[in-house]
């Protein structure tokens, strides 16, 4: 190899490593939270009473304003339908942003399982609420977009339809949790394991065919991770989340 190459590839990997700097934090308690650079990262074991026994730690692996890498690290036994945990990295999103008001929400992800013989899921999900200030953890809708499926494991609701976005065939679920109107886009089989799309697709489907009140909506969250049932040790590791607002 030529040395002029030699530097090119050195520069190359120097621009990459420069995009996603090396911070560093460990997650270990309940809800235990990271925040910077317009990303932040919760380990959250919200249904982690539900487990006979398990644990799990949630790794900051470096952020920037391009996007957040990450990991978690977690066994959980017990109630093998029960979700234990969603830990995830997210967009931190400014209250009264309705999602009529936005052009674009553009994201991508790399991830990857070292143990896929777990019951869990890795799926993006996204609040809205009329309320601007409605708490994080939920709202009057929930978009959920299943990139894995693990285990035979399910989304709420009722499979409706087949559809096509963003490039790709989704099994479209519809259901209710609570009070929430939910809706679950999952690839059909196999995973996704690297993924660029336009969110806003997935609401303009919405909007044309089932009435979703996009004018009345403000966006709460806009996240991705993983939800584990039982299983492990398993590590989930986000090689680059980036996500954005236009």
């Amino acid at each position: 190899m030529k040395v002029s190459t030699l530097l090119f590839a050195a520069a190359s990997m120097a621009q990459a490593s420069s995009l996603i700097p090396r911070q560093r934090a460990s997650l270990c308690e309940l809800y235990a939270y990271w925040s910077g650079n317009g990303y932040e990262l919760l380990n959250n074991l919200w249904g982690k009473d539900a487990a006979t026994s398990g644990s799990q730690c949630t790794y900051l692996n470096g952020a920037s304003n391009n996007g957040i890498s990450w990991s978690t690290t977690w066994t959980w036994q017990g109630a093998p339908d029960n979700v234990k945990s969603y830990p995830y990295s997210g967009r931190q999103v400014a209250k009264g942003r309705k999602i009529s008001s936005i052009n674009r929400m553009p994201t991508s992800v790399t991830w990857r399982y070292d143990n896929e013989n777990v019951r869990a899921n890795v799926a993006y999900d996204v609040f809205t609420a009329a309320d601007p200030d409605h708490p994080n953890y939920g709202g009057d809708y929930e978009l959920m977009i299943w990139l894995a499926r693990y285990g035979n494991v399910y989304p709420i609701g009722t499979k409706e339809r087949t559809v096509t976005l963003a490039g790709r065939s989704w099994d479209l679920w519809v259901g209710w949790n609570g009070a929430m109107r939910v809706y679950s886009f999952v690839v059909p089989s196999g995973t996704v394991k690297s993924f660029s799309a336009d969110v806003k697709e997935f609401f303009r489907y919405l909007e044309s065919n089932y009435q979703y009140p996009s004018s009345q909506q403000n966006l709460i969250v806009y996240q991705v991770g993983t939800e584990a049932f039982t299983g492990g040790p398993a590590t989930f590791t986000v090689d680059n989340f980036s996500a954005d607002l236009q």
